[in-house]
């Protein structure tokens, strides 16, 4: 009865085998797995050993990446989330081999003991394990991709963040701008006045110049705006010299003049300074976007 049967299934084999010849073109890279496997060996996530196929490739144009070198406490912070990423990361990958391995391993015994009922080829056998890790290779392509948003998202928050504009301590503040309402016909301290205020609000040379220019440059958009902001200070300078019996000792400059009166920033009328209120564009909001994992917490 076996034999029979083997035979007659023979038969039906031989009819169908040229369908499923078309089927054997696997294994090819792919080519996004490629820079995912790249990207993640970048940023120091992946080992060489643990890529996945088509990872030879990729390492020749790979760059060692991964912490950079730093010792700011944004750098300290990226390496500690990285860390904890990278070890979710091979985690998750150990689960996903692991998987596919008993599976693969599964259905190729099945395949091993149908093979005493129906003609099942060795060329089958590879072929179908061939699909299985076409199929888990999906998996493991969402896993990267959710770690390299992770990791992206991590250095947009913490390393790029150093690169924006940080805001002054109150003091330093207090110091700069008591300096250019005090000076408004002419706001351009020298350097040894910048070295003097760069003292006085612990902060440096070319951040104090790079305010004033700033400054300068918002004064002119908003002028209605600052017209409070000039009045305090200049009543804080009028006490302190009331208090003092004198003015406070401070780098020699011009006199302030009136808001009325002409010099480098003339003010304007109310109605210009309110035009000029109405076309200031609102701060941009703060680039949101959810956990994109869930298990490491990406916030600086």
């Amino acid at each position: 009865m076996k034999p029979a049967l083997f035979s007659v299934l023979c038969e039906i084999k031989e009819k169908t085998a040229l369908s499923i010849r078309g089927i054997a073109e696997e294994g090819l890279p792919d080519a996004r797995l490629m820079r995912l496997d790249n990207m993640l060996l970048a940023e120091g996530v992946s080992r060489p050993e643990k890529r996945g196929r088509g990872a030879a490739a990729a390492a020749g144009t790979a760059t060692p990446g991964g912490c950079p070198n730093g010792n700011g406490l944004e750098h300290s912070d990226y390496r500690a989330k990285l860390s904890q990423i990278r070890q979710i990361y091979h985690s998750e990958l150990e689960k996903y081999e692991q998987a596919c391995h008993e599976f693969t391993t599964h259905v190729t015994n099945l395949l091993r003991e149908q093979s005493r009922i129906r003609p099942v080829l060795p060329e089958e056998m590879e072929r179908m394990v061939g699909i299985i890790h076409s199929k888990f290779s999906a998996i493991q392509m969402q896993l990267k991709q959710s770690t390299c948003e992770a990791v992206m998202t991590l250095r947009s928050r913490l390393l790029d963040a150093r690169r924006k504009r940080r805001n002054f301590s109150k003091q330093a503040t207090e110091v700069l701008n008591e300096y250019f309402y005090s000076h408004l016909s002419n706001p351009y301290p020298s350097e040894e006045v910048k070295q003097e205020l760069a003292r006085k609000g612990g902060i440096t040379v070319s951040q104090v110049s790079n305010w004033f220019g700033n400054k300068r440059i918002r004064y002119k958009k908003n002028m209605g705006k600052f017209q409070e902001e000039a009045s305090i200070y200049t009543a804080n300078t009028v006490a302190d010299t009331t208090e003092g019996g004198g003015p406070r000792s401070q780098p020699s400059c011009p006199s302030t003049p009136s808001f009325g009166s002409s010099g480098h920033f003339p003010l304007t009328s109310a109605r210009d300074a309110l035009l000029t209120l109405q076309t200031l564009a609102s701060p941009r909001p703060t680039p949101g976007g959810g956990s994109l994992w869930s298990q490491v917490s990406l916030r600086a």
